[in-house]
């Protein structure tokens, strides 16, 4: 019985360890991911963008560092600690959505008056199909608080998703053609970087089939999810009803 015991508390002490490493993971990809495109550029003078762009970048920075931080209070057996800014969290999270769609209708409006308001339309589908995931998840992770195994997968699956902007943009500075940044990129270019981020959930996936002989359903279920939601998004993208759906966002701003 002690050494089930002792077995179990080891086990369950190897996990936040690697919970902790992959938020490191997540720091790393959130910060070097924007290097070449944001904060080289920032730091050069080059960087031009309304401030929204700006506060969208401050909100999702600090949404990664604070949920390396919750991970480590865990780790550190802080659990009270833990739940106790588990409301500022929830406030954080609710305010980068917003941030989310302020950014994206804004960069809607510019690149309309710039001529490429069809292109911008279609790109937008990467955005707003993914928020209902991002929602979804976040909402099913509060609802498990209380079952913690759950909830700390279902976090780092929404994490794992949320990187593909940061990946997006080394795949944009290793691959993409003089000149392809100057306007929105077609959506089928957001799928090979949402896939690598889905990676990161397989890497979950083995480290819990290695430790507990099988994967957690929040893995199976919701790395699913987001893999169907990467290739949704073409399709999506290319109908009508989108682009009327998206002209109507972009009127939200008057």
């Amino acid at each position: 019985m002690e050494a089930t015991l002792a077995s179990g508390s080891a086990v369950r002490a190897d996990s936040r360890r690697f919970h902790l490493w992959m938020a490191g993971v997540f720091v790393l990809i959130a910060f070097g991911g924007f290097m070449p495109t944001y904060w080289a550029k920032l730091a050069g003078g080059t960087f031009h963008a309304p401030p929204i762009v700006h506060v969208h970048g401050f909100l999702l920075f600090t949404w990664t560092l604070f949920y390396f931080v919750q991970t480590a209070w865990i780790a550190s057996g802080r659990t009270a600690t833990h739940r106790a800014w588990g409301l500022a969290g929830i406030s954080l999270f609710s305010v980068l959505l917003c941030s989310i769609v302020a950014t994206r209708i804004t960069m809607l409006r510019l690149e309309d008056a710039r001529g490429l308001g069809d292109e911008s339309r279609r790109f937008s589908a990467v955005v707003f199909v993914a928020l209902p995931l991002m929602i979804g998840l976040f909402a099913a992770a509060i609802a498990n608080v209380r079952k913690p195994e759950t909830h700390k997968r279902l976090m780092y699956v929404l994490m794992a998703s949320m990187m593909t902007p940061a990946i997006a943009r080394v795949f944009l500075t290793l691959f993409a053609p003089p000149g392809a940044a100057e306007g929105p990129p077609p959506p089928f270019v957001a799928v090979p970087p949402g896939l690598v981020a889905s990676m990161l959930i397989v890497v979950a996936i083995v480290y819990d089939w290695r430790t507990r002989g099988r994967p957690h359903k929040a893995y199976i279920y919701g790395g699913l999810l987001v893999v169907i939601q990467i290739f949704l998004v073409v399709p999506i993208a290319g109908t009508q009803t989108w682009m009327s759906i998206a002209r109507a966002l972009e009127h939200l701003a008057g």
